[in-house]
């Protein structure tokens, strides 16, 4: 009876007790839990603000509900392969966020068949038929690109992520196109793995050439502030000689002097709505592509005209 129900209820909340989450997945196949695979070191995962950001906004999402995120770092594309199958078999999760989408990548094949819900962080392109959350990354790179030009910088250069990801690819694609437009010197690009000595090497690598670049754009804010140390070891000052611009706007961005010129977007939206869109697609919700607010130029001291000559 409803009165029977209530005081055993009552009781065992006095005393602690909670449903079994893999009885419970037994009974009506739910885990309660959504899963994120991020290929990258677990250590290097704390200095990265994308992904700090991202999984707050996940969390936000997930709060007012029951569903827990289940975190796993790896170290390559068959590790991350290998987890979600396990994840499947063993019923650990209800579904999965699929981030850094790589050209032609195996994943989406792989989850696509395997029938476990996924949204992708990425695209709209090369997501098959996936839902997924997308970032206008061309029109951030044109913003930069227009605010540099601006200032007569005529030799803009980019360290970028890995080459293979797909917005990557999208940036590199506007950078090229724009500085076209704007009749820029073609840009040179040297790919990196995010990390901040990575983003130094490159700096010295670009700085050190024979028509170095006056203005550099970063992918990431780590990979900003090291070439910001770079630059200054290699007597190139900022923004005197060197106008520098990160991408994903931080605290780290801010408390370096000079302050640093950056893409601003609201990461932790980007959890929110990845977050979102799989629990609707966990609930038999139809594939979806949500873009994310625009990403906006946030203009400080690391950026200045470009020296004639």
């Amino acid at each position: 009876s409803a009165t029977t129900r209530t005081r055993i209820l009552q009781r065992a909340g006095q005393l602690g007790w909670a449903p079994s989450s893999a009885a419970r997945a037994l009974s009506d196949g739910r885990a309660g839990a959504i899963g994120l695979v991020i290929d990258r070191p677990a250590l290097a995962l704390g200095v990265e603000t994308f992904f700090m950001r991202f999984i707050a906004g996940i969390q936000e999402e997930l709060a007012e509900g029951e569903t827990a995120l289940m975190l796993q770092s790896v170290d390559g594309t068959s590790p991350e392969l290998a987890t979600y199958k396990r994840w499947y078999a063993e019923r650990r999760v209800d579904g999965v966020l699929l981030v850094d989408l790589r050209r032609d990548d195996p994943r989406v094949d792989a989850l696509t068949e395997m029938g476990l819900p996924a949204v992708i962080v990425g695209g709209p392109e090369g997501v098959g038929g996936l839902p997924c959350v997308w970032s206008d990354d061309g029109g951030c790179m044109r913003r930069a690109v227009e605010h540099l030009a601006g200032l007569g910088h005529r030799r803009i250069g980019r360290v970028a992520g890995p080459e293979d990801l797909v917005h990557t690819g999208a940036r590199t694609a506007a950078l090229v196109e724009s500085a076209y437009e704007h009749g820029l010197q073609p840009p040179p690009v040297v790919h990196t793995d995010y990390t901040g000595e990575s983003g130094a090497q490159a700096t010295r690598e670009l700085l050190s050439g024979p028509e170095p670049p006056s203005a550099l754009v970063y992918d990431n804010d780590v990979m900003a502030v090291a070439g910001l140390g770079a630059a200054q070891e290699l007597g190139v000052t900022v923004p005197d000689r060197l106008s520098v611009v990160a991408w994903d706007d931080s605290p780290l961005c801010q408390v370096v002097r000079p302050a640093l010129t950056a893409i601003r977007r609201d990461l932790p939206e980007h959890g929110r709505l990845a977050a979102s869109l799989l629990l609707d697609s966990v609930a038999g919700g139809s594939a979806r592509h949500v873009p994310v607010s625009p990403g906006e130029l946030v203009v400080r001291g690391s950026t200045a005209p470009a020296l004639e000559g």
